[in-house]
């Protein structure tokens, strides 16, 4: 009896472990999708994007998507290659590096004249999908020119819809909604962005 349940042991462990095995992870990234082509035509400027603040319910490695008003899944198998704290910043700049026609966007300013640094600030509200149907992001901004120039601040809600039922779907449409809240926020930096 007691070789049996040994063997019955270790027959579940084996199971369990191949079974998480077979469980693969999916890694997901953000992309730069503003246009290829510049939209400005003046004079290249220098912009730094600080600290990115994300809700607490998306501030984890696992997607989060919502299941109806009130309910969310949170997929231990679909991940965030990176923070959203640190992935949401990369694509913007690199947005407004295609936007504004310069080079000289990062989240750390790496040269130049401080004093000449348009500098971004960004409070996502809400970052969320329903797989098969949008992707939602809600982001209050804020541009500080160079010199004594008052902030410039917006709020962009943006809706872009799932060309899928699944995450590279849904990944898809934020990217595609972060790249029309980097339009409002090169707008407020040049105005030839302004509609």
């Amino acid at each position: 009896m007691k070789r049996l349940s040994l063997c019955l042991a270790v027959a579940l462990t084996m199971i369990t472990l191949v079974g998480c095995a077979s469980s693969k992870s999916e890694f997901y990234t953000l992309s730069a999708e503003a246009p290829r082509e510049s939209v400005n035509r003046g004079s290249p400027v220098t912009v730094v994007i600080g600290a990115v603040t994300v809700p607490e319910l998306v501030d984890r490695p696992q997607i989060v998507a919502r299941a109806g008003t009130n309910t969310v899944n949170i997929d231990e198998f679909a991940r965030w290659a990176e923070p959203l704290k640190s992935q949401i910043p990369h694509a913007v700049a690199a947005d407004l590096s295609q936007l504004l026609n310069t080079s000289f966007v990062s989240t750390l300013l790496l040269s130049g004249d401080p004093a000449a640094v348009w500098r971004v600030r960004m409070d996502v509200q809400r970052f969320d999908a329903d797989l098969g149907d949008a992707a939602t992001v809600d982001v209050l901004w804020s541009v500080l020119p160079p010199g004594k120039a008052s902030p410039i601040t917006g709020r962009s809600i943006v809706r872009e819809p799932c060309a899928g039922a699944g995450y590279d779907a849904a990944v898809a449409a934020w990217s595609r909604a972060l790249a029309k809240v980097s339009l409002d926020i090169a707008a407020g930096i040049s105005p030839a962005l302004r509609p």
